[in-house]
């Protein structure tokens, strides 16, 4: 049996539970690691940047939008959900390549902070009475306005956990699933007041830009998993829990 026939043959709960525990030590730490030197450079120009940040605009639409600070837990779970998919990269080479797009997405975004930065409208109210509001605003000011990087690695990593649940033939309750969260995730920008419709727009097509040419250019994933999988046998067997 080939290696594709084996892939579609295993049943949807199987292969996803083997992307999971493939390397899971490894995506772990990396994912951690990743996020944080992220956040470095994202703080750096935040506190720092190249010159007057420029106000963004506010369009009709934001004017419709209320403020809603339960939405807040919404913002916050991007933190988690950005792990599912290099979490869900099924051997080494896949979860090399799918790093150095995303570094190539944050570096880009990071790179439009330092030459034209930007910053959302002053609040006209005070937010600090709910919860969560005064660390949000102690930590994430509202600066590196657009685009916005929580809804670009939002899209970027809702587009390749849909590429995986699609190919493994998840139900699609679960595909549907990952669409709302990414959905909530974009919302909630807008509703806590940390972008606008600019930034949310901005981020949406970063993200796409190079979303799908990572799905096109990528390592083939019906290659079997022995071959495909550079990582030294003892590693391997440390992070394949």
């Amino acid at each position: 049996m080939t290696a594709t026939a084996s892939n579609q043959a295993r049943p949807w709960t199987a292969e996803i539970a083997l992307r999971m525990r493939r390397l899971f030590l490894l995506k772990l730490g990396g994912t951690i690691a990743f996020t944080w030197i992220f956040f470095i450079g994202y703080f750096q120009l935040l506190r720092h940047p190249t010159q007057q940040p420029i106000t963004m605009p506010l369009t009709a639409l934001d004017l419709l939008i209320p403020f809603q600070p339960y939405t807040l837990v919404a913002y916050l779970s991007l933190w988690f959900y950005i792990g599912f998919a290099p979490g869900l990269q099924r051997n080494f080479a896949e979860l090399v390549v799918f790093g150095l797009w995303e570094a190539a997405l944050c570096l880009s975004g990071l790179a439009v902070f330092y030459v034209f930065p930007t910053a959302v409208p002053a609040l006209t109210f005070d937010v600090s009475g709910f919860p969560g509001f005064a660390m949000l605003q102690g930590v994430d000011a509202t600066g590196n306005a657009f685009p916005s990087m929580h809804v670009a690695v939002a899209i970027f990593t809702a587009m390749h956990v849909e590429d995986v649940l699609r190919r493994a033939r998840v139900p699609w309750t679960l595909r549907l699933l990952n669409v709302l969260w990414f959905l909530a995730i974009a919302w909630s920008t807008l509703a806590v007041r940390q972008h606008v419709v600019l930034d949310v727009i901005g981020g949406a097509m970063l993200g796409m830009a190079f979303a799908v040419p990572s799905l096109r250019w990528r390592p083939r994933s019906d290659v079997p998993m022995a071959r495909a999988d550079p990582l030294p046998a003892a590693f391997a067997n440390r992070t394949n829990l």
